[in-house]
């Protein structure tokens, strides 16, 4: 089983902000593929499900970002899921809104989310996709610009995009990272085929 788990803070106060990336992807994806979050008898909600007979299981935590790693290890540890199964939706200030990379493991690049994951897990090495929410000229104080909603235009990008993340997650729950990796290679080579295409026609 692969476990897909989004960073975020619950309630209606932090909904839409920018911590809350990794929520707002899995309720899309959670929506698109007809399932309801549920609460665990622990602390997060879930989402179990198959994807060609693989299953998944999408976590969202109701322990505030800086304790995320509680729900996290609470999840491994019930499903006996490996750390290597563990995808991480995260956001990330240090990229340009609306970046997506990936990273197979490493440290916390300062983000209380990912720190408390790594504590809890003992581990460095889970996968992450990291979505940029950062700007070019970003000198806001750090807390108080993560905690800020996005604007409509933001929120219509985020779900046009949702479909090329979901495509990643599900590559991941299908044969995990390397697969995920390749299939990010091949649509950003795709994407920057076309945009060559485009220039020389202009």
């Amino acid at each position: 089983m692969k476990c897909i788990l989004g960073i975020g803070n619950p309630g209606n106060r932090y909904q839409n902000t920018k911590h809350n990336i990794g929520f707002i992807l899995l309720d899309i994806f959670s929506s698109n593929l007809k399932l309801n979050f549920k609460p665990a008898k622990a602390d997060f909600y879930f989402v179990e499900g198959e994807i060609e007979n693989n299953p998944f299981i999408f976590v969202k935590p109701t322990t505030y970002v800086n304790k995320s790693g509680i729900a996290a290890h609470q999840c491994l540890n019930y499903y006996n899921i490996d750390v290597s199964d563990l995808l991480v939706l995260v956001d990330d200030v240090n990229l340009i809104f609306p970046e997506i990379r990936l990273r197979k493991s490493g440290g916390d690049g300062g983000h209380n989310g990912l720190h408390s994951i790594t504590y809890h897990l003992g581990s460095e090495d889970f996968p992450r996709l990291r979505f940029g929410i950062g700007t070019e000229n970003f000198s806001d104080d750090l807390s108080e610009f993560v905690l800020s909603r996005f604007s409509p235009n933001e929120l219509n990008t985020i779900s046009k995009l949702s479909d090329f993340v979901f495509i990643l997650s599900r590559s991941f729950i299908l044969q995990g990272y390397d697969f995920m990796l390749s299939e990010y290679s091949r649509i950003k080579n795709l994407e920057n085929k076309k945009n060559r295409t485009s220039d020389i026609n202009d």
